[in-house]
């Protein structure tokens, strides 16, 4: 295998760059209202340079208004998913660990769901307490896989479903205390939705993921000696608890943050990471940019099905992503079960 240069991981990560430019091209034609090639685009290149009176209205409402705002918003929530996935299973040295799996993105739902039903005029609260919400249920799942002061990957795999089962339940309860025009938003929320836009900027999302992809990406080395364990690390002169601690708080900043702006939308930190390893090798130093943007791609290409198979009428984003990611789980938990 060829050695691992950052010359290689520029040049991987600008191959999936390549491939998320042709999606979101892709993702701007397609809809209810098709648009050509070449009028997406002029639209985006006289745009770009300010000369919006040359934009026919409709073209720009559709692209600069509903398509490219929510194509942004998918690329910014997958990619947090997907890195938080691949941290998880590093830590956790379990190949099917993943927010959704893990019973995160429940905590970090049941957090948004406080803050919309006790808090609604307070806008930073949702994204404040499905951070919180996140932390607190990887703690608990980290605590209740631990057997004799090792991670077993069985129970810790049913701790995570056992807490995703348990929080869903409280937050069918807290559902039942909404009204009932705000009860279908909700619901349809929590099985992904990209089509509200949040209440805090894309940009700030931006940066905060920025951020928090950045604090994984230093530990990118701690966490390839860490897949050979713990101890192992730490002889090999690897500050685990220090590594543990940017990992599990930045990954569960990035579940927190894109449940509380999407819903919960499942599989994509669990397979994304997958593939990212088929292609291109389990080094974290590339695994990282690698699953950030083939997160991002997969999102959009889910969120563009989501609103064009039944068109007009749009299906939930964690809908499509469920039906493809579910059997392939199955096939993953049954092979590393068997």
């Amino acid at each position: 295998m060829r050695p691992l240069t950052p010359r290689r991981i520029a040049g991987i990560c600008a191959l999936l760059a390549g491939v998320l430019f042709i999606v979101v091209v892709f993702s701007l034609q397609v809809g209810a209202y098709p648009i050509s090639v070449r009028d997406v685009a002029m639209t985006l290149v006289r745009g770009a340079l300010g000369h919006w009176s040359n934009i026919p209205s409709s073209d720009r409402l559709i692209v600069f208004g509903l398509r490219l705002p929510r194509i942004a918003l998918g690329i910014l929530v997958g990619a947090a998913l997907s890195v938080s996935g691949a941290s998880f299973q590093a830590l956790l040295r379990n190949p099917l660990a993943d927010p959704y799996v893990l019973g995160v993105s429940s905590g970090a739902a049941l957090g948004a769901i406080l803050a919309l039903v006790w808090l609604p005029q307070f806008p930073w609260a949702m994204q404040g307490l499905a951070f919180l919400g996140a932390l607190a249920t990887i703690a608990a799942v980290y605590f209740l896989g631990r057997r004799k002061g090792q991670l077993d990957s069985t129970t810790l795999l049913l701790a995570g479903i056992i807490t995703a089962s348990f929080l869903s339940a409280i937050i069918m309860f807290l559902m039942t205390t909404v009204s009932g025009r705000d009860l279908r938003g909700m619901a349809f929320w929590l099985m992904g939705d990209l089509g509200t836009a949040p209440a805090i900027g894309l940009g700030f999302l931006f940066v905060v993921l920025l951020i928090g992809i950045g604090a994984i990406y230093t530990t990118s080395s701690d966490l390839n000696l860490i897949l050979t364990g713990e101890q192992e690390a730490h002889h090999l002169g690897v500050n685990v608890p220090r590594v543990k601690l940017v990992v599990y708080v930045s990954a569960s900043l990035l579940t927190g943050l894109a449940v509380s702006v999407s819903g919960a939308i499942g599989y994509v930190g669990l397979l994304i990471p997958h593939v990212m390893r088929m292609l291109f090798g389990s080094d974290y130093r590339v695994l990282i940019p690698a699953s950030a943007i083939g997160g991002a791609i997969a999102v959009a290409l889910a969120d563009t099905l989501a609103r064009t198979v039944v068109a007009p009428t749009e299906l939930p984003v964690g809908a499509v992503t469920a039906a493809i990611g579910a059997p392939v789980f199955i096939y993953l938990l049954r092979r590393r079960l068997a």
